[in-house]
């Protein structure tokens, strides 16, 4: 199955959940063509697919609650309970039980196509032994959520720098089209549920936002309240990708919650999953954060050390496995997260490159 069968597959297994938009999917399919980055980034699907057999040595690895699409952009801010700056992993849309091994491989690939794209300056090698290490320690000090407050000065300065500024961020989400017709009923309710107050009055708008969901419904509650503006999405979730690759049929259980709830983690309390909807506030301060963004002065093995060690955290949610994880991880060559990621960024240029080749013009 090349790139082009598997992506025609993947996707009516997936309309078989919930109907795609088709322009946003179109657009999905535009934007897959212009990088290998973008690609990557949009085709956790055929990852999936084609991990196992690239990388047989590792697919015998412990299993976990894997987050299964990490990547570089994969991570963001937001605000935990007591009001502090977090950061994290921000997106467990694929997540689901699968080799460890998988989410560190693909976080050095994405780190390495990145690279191509000029968004970030690191060599192979370290962005291995970075996030390695980082997994490493932070599995063996049982984890630890990166507060932005008193610690990781470093990372809250590159965090706040990427922030949007509000005036900017709401003028954009006022831009938004507004929603032709009505809101599903289960839309509604579910926003309800994390609005600041009860009976507000809000408009729906479609937001177009990443790209491994680009295509599934997402809608936008604007609403001002107490003198600003507040913002809550509903992104629809399907199935994980992993279970389409294993040849499962559509459904299940979604891991979203657990992994939320059962990670090292200081949750934000506005991001739940009701139904099959995933719920999130949207602010300057709550967001993913995008490499182009990024200050341009900043240590980079750093930023990947961090990346790994928040893997780490999430990982953990898989406490019984942990043990397991670490054995192997000593068990192992020193050379074999570096072999595997050249395999499969090979591997992943080579579709990138079909793909591009059949979307020209």
């Amino acid at each position: 199955m090349n790139i082009l069968q598997a992506t025609q597959a993947y996707e009516r297994w997936s309309a078989r959940q919930v109907p795609f938009v088709p322009a946003d999917l179109q657009l999905k399919h535009r934007l897959m063509a212009q990088s290998a980055f973008s690609f990557f980034r949009a085709t956790c699907y055929r990852w999936m697919q084609v991990w196992p057999e690239v990388c047989a040595d590792l697919a015998t690895a412990p299993v976990l609650r894997a987050v299964a699409d990490l990547h570089v952009e994969n991570f963001g801010t937001w605000r935990d309970s007591d009001g502090r700056l977090i950061w994290g992993i921000n997106d467990f849309d694929e997540a689901c039980v699968f080799p460890y091994t998988s989410d560190l491989v693909r976080l050095v690939v994405s780190a390495k196509l990145a690279g191509r794209a000029e968004h970030l300056a690191v060599k192979l090698d370290e962005a291995c032994e970075a996030i390695l290490t980082g997994y490493r320690e932070g599995l063996r000090a049982g984890g630890r959520p990166f507060v932005l407050s008193e610690q990781h000065t470093w990372l809250r300065e590159i965090a706040t720098n990427s922030l949007r500024d509000p005036v900017k961020f709401w003028a954009k989400m006022e831009a938004l089209p507004m929603v032709q017709g009505t809101v599903s009923h289960d839309v509604t309710n579910a926003i309800e549920q994390v609005m600041p107050e009860a009976n507000l009055s809000y408009g729906f708008r479609r937001r177009r936002s990443g790209l491994g969901s680009l295509g599934r419904p997402r809608f936008v509650a604007l609403a001002e309240w107490r003198g600003g503006k507040v913002a809550r999405e509903a992104k629809r979730l399907v199935a994980s990708a992993g279970l389409w690759a294993q040849g499962q049929k559509g459904g299940g259980t979604l891991l979203y919650q657990s992994m939320l709830e059962q990670a090292v983690r200081c949750r934000d309390p506005f991001v739940r999953m009701v139904g099959y909807w995933l719920l999130r506030r949207l602010s300057p301060y709550c967001s993913r954060i995008e490499l182009t963004a990024l200050p341009r002065k900043r240590d980079e093995g750093k930023l990947l050390y961090a990346m790994g060690w928040e893997t780490a955290n999430v990982h953990l949610a898989s406490a019984p496995t942990i043990p397991a994880v670490q054995r192997d991880l000593a068990a192992r060559k020193s050379t074999w997260l570096r072999k595997a990621a050249k395999a499969m960024t090979k591997a992943t240029l080579a579709d990138w490159n079909d793909w591009a080749e059949h979307h020209a013009g």
